[in-house]
């Protein structure tokens, strides 16, 4: 059997937590091969080595040499050395960090020292080798996961090697630089390194012990969800969930391979297990989790027999694309359609620009604007087996006293989303929580 263990940043924050680290993998011989992110804050206030080295990236375009930030940097790693009681020569590695940066240039680079420093040391610490992402994950020359050589890569850096620790979160385009997944992308780069060596289980250690049903910033003590589905997982993440990388089980999906989500800090907690759809077994439960996101802006189109003009909906998404916009969802009607788009994507002017384009390209008979949306998704593969599921939402949801904007459900008939104004987020989410996880549920 083999383990593959994803470490989070809080996992990675000090000496102390990687002492912790050594004491699970120590515990199950299984648990064979590390990726580690950078890391994270060791208290509030505190700053992730990733945001540092970002401001020494800056600093860097700026003066052309790594200066304050980096010192900090240095700072943060020279302390995990000491808090080890390590014999690692961290001053020279620091130093020859910074030329690399210095010599470099780029904003990736700079960003992914974080996750290739804390390998070091880790691997250093577990005495085992180290594996550099640059040498194994690969993009191709359109910026994907140059899937088929990265699995070849790391199945041959793995080969003979009982143990080994890999840096996450980057890898190195066709022409030989640095390339960082989005943020988070140590979830990705944990996964494939799962699929290249055949895991049986890939664990992802963090700092709470797997899903809830819902954040505990909006329900106190939600309840916890005990497995889940590879479609549950993508629609949770995609929606806010961050326990996990929403892409991260694009790799292990592949191979079957289980995720489970685990606790650096209480690891005798049972966690989350994530299982391929097709093994998933949801039990009498109606509603999986719930997740959602504010901040989104809906433009509304009406115009008559828009169902009957040919090639309408791709004009419309001709436009976006023209202005390099991503729509979340299209909620549609035989003579209407909604786009619903993050509001980010739309400061500086490019929203008026947007709706210009549109009503040049399709000549609405109405278009609307509406702002500061939030998104409410409800997810779970036991809401289509279960009549009634939509009148207990939409019903909670009218008892909170709030008015719904906008509806959509996925084909999958896994989830139901609901928009509504940014101001009743938290109360709908408590309301839907309430109603299919309460004492009454």
């Amino acid at each position: 059997m083999i383990k593959v263990c994803k470490f989070g940043g809080t996992s990675m924050a000090d000496g102390i937590n990687m002492r912790r680290i050594a004491d699970i993998l120590a515990d199950d011989p299984a648990r064979r091969y590390v990726v580690v992110s950078a890391p994270g804050k060791r208290y509030g206030g505190d700053f992730k080595v990733t945001d540092l080295l970002y401001d020494v990236w800056r600093e860097v375009e700026e003066y052309g040499f790594v200066g304050e930030a980096y010192a900090k940097v240095g700072a943060r790693f020279s302390g995990i050395v000491r808090e080890l009681g390590m014999e690692f020569p961290i001053d020279e590695v620091l130093e020859e960090t910074a030329r690399a940066i210095e010599r470099e240039k780029s904003a990736d680079f700079t960003a992914s020292r974080g996750e290739y420093l804390a390998a070091r040391v880790m691997a250093a610490f577990l005495d085992v080798p180290f594996i550099d992402a640059r040498d194994v994950m690969k993009f191709s020359a359109d910026g994907r996961l140059d899937s088929e050589r990265t699995y070849a890569l790391v199945r041959e850096a793995l080969k003979g090697k009982p143990r080994a620790v890999v840096s996450g979160f980057y890898g190195e385009t066709a022409d030989g630089k640095i390339k960082t997944f989005s943020r988070g992308g140590s979830d990705i780069s944990g996964a494939i390194v799962a699929r290249a060596a055949g895991a049986s289980v890939y664990e992802n250690w963090t700092d709470v012990s797997g899903f809830l049903a819902c954040d505990p910033h909006i329900v106190a003590s939600p309840v916890g969800i005990r497995s889940l589905s590879y479609k549950e997982l993508r629609e949770l993440s995609y929606m806010g969930a961050n326990v996990l990388h929403s892409e991260a089980i694009f790799p292990v999906r592949e191979a079957d391979i289980p995720i489970r989500i685990k606790n650096t800090f209480r690891p005798q907690d049972e966690g989350t297990e994530i299982l391929p759809t097709s093994k998933y077994r949801y039990g009498d439960r109606v509603v999986t989790g719930i997740a959602g996101k504010k901040n989104f802006t809906v433009i509304f189109i009406e115009k008559s027999l828009m169902n009957a003009e040919i090639g309408f909906t791709y004009r419309v998404l001709s436009v976006l694309l023209k202005h390099s916009v991503s729509f979340e969802h299209i909620p549609s009607g035989i003579d209407t359609m909604s786009l619903v788009i993050d509001s980010d994507l739309l400061s500086h002017g490019v929203l008026e620009e947007l709706c210009e384009d549109i009503r040049r390209t399709v000549r609405p008979d109405s278009m609307r604007v509406f702002n500061n949306i939030a998104l409410i998704a409800v997810v779970g593969h036991g809401m289509s087996k279960n009549v009634g599921t939509s009148a207990r939402l939409f019903d909670a949801i009218a008892r909170a006293g709030v008015n719904i904007r906008m509806i959509d459900q996925g084909s999958s008939e896994i989830n139901i989303i609901v928009g509504v104004e940014n101001e009743n987020y938290e109360r709908t989410v408590r309301a839907v929580y309430e109603e299919f996880f309460g004492a009454h549920s």
